[in-house]
């Protein structure tokens, strides 16, 4: 392991060569680029065996140099929501069902291969990233059940079980499956700690224990169906879903002036989604898919605060729902183009009431009953052209009109119409060698909890609801260079500039309440290396080393100071390095991973800054297959007990004017956990 590490710089070094260095013969179950559509990756079941995965996710998780990314359900609408991996060339017509979950559904022994698109593919809507992953299903008749048991262990004595249960059966394209899942687990919301404040001059004036605990709890169930009805492919897919969470704070004065306090929060949220996808061949270069989703979801919470005889409660009861319809045809004439356009309708709506009271008397809040509803819709286009066999480039344009209201405690409504361009470019001079290019305006969803009064009860913050709210527009310009080589080594360099245009950020509200506001321009700038190593040429057989490293600047205007400073959260570097071993064709094997960035950022309000602290995370596992259907591993978590916690600076008034009044360090360790899960199948 010490000489895998040691060597990996002088690996990252010679892997830069130009066209003229020798390429190395792939070796068995090796990647083939596919050669009908350039820049496509196709990694057969036999790459993969020597890990031995379960799943599509741990065959997805072994792909070289390829990030997961699992989607933004948050986001409305289908544009641009769903992650980066594909499944038999579609996204999964659902939200509310990840899509880290739908890949642990799908067994390992039922994906025929998995391609990796850099740049585009024929037919492949690529939504304005640069690699894409395919997951593509085998067509035998196949029945499958499988059962895992799993449970947390903490060093308490606490114990966390986690169950679910899986059938399918798959018969060409005929599928149906079902699922049900539940666990009840603790956060990083439990554990131990202190608060201690020091005044202006850095003085200890109080120092408190923190206690804290929390429970969460979920019940899941999830089915679908998928048939040849219409001369086409028809796909329904349900979720039904109940989630639960406890949480309480117990402050307990050491010394210096204060009093006791006790918080207790408690959420419960219930969540329904329907959602409908069918796609037919019109002819042999024409296709058409249609898409249809529902959801429904409903959620109240409480929170209470008792300090010395006062009390103060928050409560919040909402209902959201989504409706959703889209429509996309696609055309390929020739292997050298590809065409598509289509739209989407949606509608989204947001039903929320808030009250505050300190001592049972009621606190009038900003915007505390409220409904929010949007009508949006987006027609697209894009076109794919191959000029040659290095060469591909993608265009496209999307025009999206909005109308938001608000009506309740005050009524407005707003309408947006945003056109939104994008030009890519993948170039591969030389074999191993690829440079993508991106230009592209984006624009974001405003946040409909933004027009809601909220509150943490943790630290008796109360913020105010803003209707009055534009969304962020930000013009993105990309450039990713990547290297390939011994066969699942990958070296990739990326680079962003952002210009942000109506930045979203905190500002004062009436009434001497925070809120959510816009605050001016921004820009942004990326820098990102990442290094995946196999080290069987290092004298670490079956082995991986990989490592990254990125740095960002950031840039507002400070809506309190008029200061220039860094946009909320983020962070100026952050970095990771992980291992895995496979042993013994995969019968065992081990890893460990290491995020070993602290900066996580700054949140400043108008008579705060407060700065986010955390450890270097620590996290292990074994595995062990002692045969094809049954798995055992244990994940230890936490392994280094981290620190978390914020330092907060709070002044007396607006910070650009009042005096600081005192400084807040409050730091807190969950405790390390291990994970036991067992996985069989049937």
């Amino acid at each position: 392991m010490t000489k895998a590490i040691w060597l990996a710089g002088a690996a990252a070094c010679s892997l830069l060569g130009g066209p003229a260095m020798a390429q190395t013969a792939p070796g068995p179950g090796a990647p083939v680029a596919d050669a009908a559509r350039q820049g496509v990756l196709v990694f057969e079941p036999v790459f993969f065996a020597d890990a031995r995965p379960d799943t599509a996710l741990d065959m997805i998780s072994r792909l070289p140099g390829f990030a997961f990314e699992s989607g933004d359900s948050g986001t409305r609408g289908l544009a641009g929501t769903s992650g980066n991996v594909l499944i038999d060339g579609r996204r999964p017509s659902t939200k509310s069902d990840s899509l880290d979950q739908i890949l642990r559904r799908i067994s390992a022994a039922g994906v025929a291969r998995i391609e990796l698109i850099r740049g585009g593919a024929p037919g492949i809507d690529m939504q304005g990233r640069s690699v894409v992953a395919n997951v593509v299903l085998i067509r035998s008749v196949s029945t499958e059940r499988v059962i895992e048991t799993n449970a947390y262990f903490y060093p308490d004595g606490y114990i966390g079980p986690v169950l679910s249960a899986r059938w399918s059966r798959r018969d060409g394209d005929d599928q149906t499956e079902a699922a049900i899942s539940g666990f009840s687990d603790r956060t990083d919301g439990t554990g131990e700690g202190f608060r201690r404040r020091y005044d202006a001059s850095g003085n200890l004036i109080q120092d408190a224990d923190l206690v804290l605990w929390d429970r969460i709890r979920t019940v899941r169930a999830t089915g679908a169906v998928q048939r040849r009805i219409g001369g086409g492919l028809l796909r329904v897919n349900g979720l039904v879903s109940w989630f639960g969470n406890e949480n309480s704070q117990d402050l307990l004065i050491r010394s210096g002036a204060g009093v006791d306090s006790f918080n207790d929060e408690e959420a419960n949220e219930v969540n329904s989604e329907l959602g409908i996808n069918w796609t037919r061949d019109l002819g042999p270069r024409t296709g058409i898919e249609l898409t249809g989703l529902q959801r429904y979801s409903t959620e109240d919470y409480t929170g209470v605060s008792e300090s010395s005889g006062d009390s103060s409660t928050f409560a919040a009861d909402s209902t959201t729902g989504e409706s959703i319809g889209r429509a996309i045809l696609r055309f390929r004439p020739n292997d050298r183009w590809a065409f598509e356009t289509g739209g989407e309708a949606a509608y989204n709506f947001l039903d929320s009431a808030t009250a505050y009271s300190e001592n049972g008397v009621p606190i009038p809040l900003p915007s505390s009953s409220v409904k929010v509803e949007e009508l949006r819709g987006e027609v697209f286009g894009q076109a794919t052209w191959r000029p040659g066999p290095t060469l591909t480039i993608e265009g496209g344009l999307r025009v999206e009109v909005s109308e938001i209201s608000q009506s309740g405690d005050s009524d407005l409504t707003k309408s947006f119409v945003y056109p939104k361009p994008r030009i890519q470019a993948t170039w591969t001079p030389w074999a191993g060698h690829q440079f993508r290019f991106r230009a592209e305006r984006e624009v974001g969803q405003l946040d409909f909890g933004d027009f809601v009064a909220s509150a943490d009860i943790d630290i008796g913050q109360v913020e105010g609801g803003n209707p009055d709210l534009e969304p962020e527009k930000t013009t993105v310009l990309e450039a990713i260079y990547e290297r390939r080589f011994w066969g699942e080594g990958v070296f990739d360099v990326t680079w962003q500039h952002l210009e942000v245009e109506d930045v979203v950020d905190v500002i004062p509200l009436s009434g001497g309440f925070d809120g959510v506001g816009n605050i001016g321009d921004g820009t942004a700038e990326f820098f990102q290396l990442r290094l995946t190593l196999p080290t069987d040429r290092l004298g670490v057989p079956g082995g991986r080393f990989q490592t990254r490293g990125s740095w960002s600047s950031t840039s507002v205007l400070d809506p309190v100071t008029g200061e220039e400073r860094r946009f909320q959260g983020n962070q100026a570097f952050g970095c990771g390095v992980a291992f895995t071993q496979d042993l013994m064709g995969g019968r065992w094997s081990w890893g460990f991973n290491h995020g070993c960035n602290v900066d996580k950022g700054r949140a400043l309000r108008v008579r705060e800054v407060r700065a986010f602290h955390a450890e270097p995370e620590v996290s292990a596992y074994v595995q062990w297959k002692p045969a094809r259907d049954l798995t055992v591993k244990v994940d230890l978590g936490n392994a280094t007990d981290r620190a978390n916690g914020y330092d907060r600076e709070i002044y007396t008034g607006p910070r650009d004017t009042a005096p600081l009044a005192f400084r807040e360090v409050r730091r807190t360790r969950m405790s390390p956990w291990l994970f036991l899960q067992i996985r069989k199948t049937f």
